[in-house]
């Protein structure tokens, strides 16, 4: 058995682990936090991605439109954490081997690469570009990087149930 492996059988044997899987209504509850944190955290990244592509708020300065929502897309995103957090806690053993969680990891890796590349390169110069009605080629491109794989991550998420 593989170390990790075995520290997922761990974590799934937990007293935590087998609380929250056994319970009749945690796990429901959990999993219900879990996509409101989604829809939190998404929502407001595609608003932000929408208006770099120019589909909506263009009159609207560009950080007029970003800078407000980054405080609710981290804690979209804090909330979406600590709940996959014990959503994979109750089911660890399975998710080791589920192929839609690890690509849906994968994918989590890349939009956070994404978003980090974007923040540190090009958001860097949004003065220069603030007001424009079309956002720097590089913004587009993080932008729909950002919206394929944010829509990715979720399509995974649905799929882990089903394998």
């Amino acid at each position: 058995m593989s170390a990790l492996l075995h520290l997922c059988a761990w974590i799934n044997d937990s007293s935590i682990g087998t609380r929250i899987r056994e319970s009749d209504n945690l796990f429901s509850a959990i999993e219900t936090v879990h996509v409101l944190g989604i829809v939190l955290m998404a929502g407001t990244i595609a608003i932000a991605d929408l208006r770099l592509l120019g589909v909506v708020l263009r009159q609207a300065p560009t950080s007029e439109v970003v800078d407000p929502l980054v405080r609710i897309t981290w804690l979209g995103f804090a909330v979406m954490l600590s709940s996959g957090a014990l959503l994979f806690w109750a089911e660890a053993a399975k998710l080791y081997g589920n192929t839609a969680f690890r690509i849906k990891l994968l994918l989590l890796v890349l939009a956070a690469a994404n978003a980090w590349i974007f923040h540190s390169r090009t958001y860097r110069r949004l003065s220069e570009w603030d007001t424009a009605t079309a956002t720097p080629a590089g913004a587009r491109i993080a932008a729909l990087c950002s919206l394929a794989l944010w829509s990715a991550v979720i399509v995974c998420g649905r799929a882990i149930a089903y394998q």
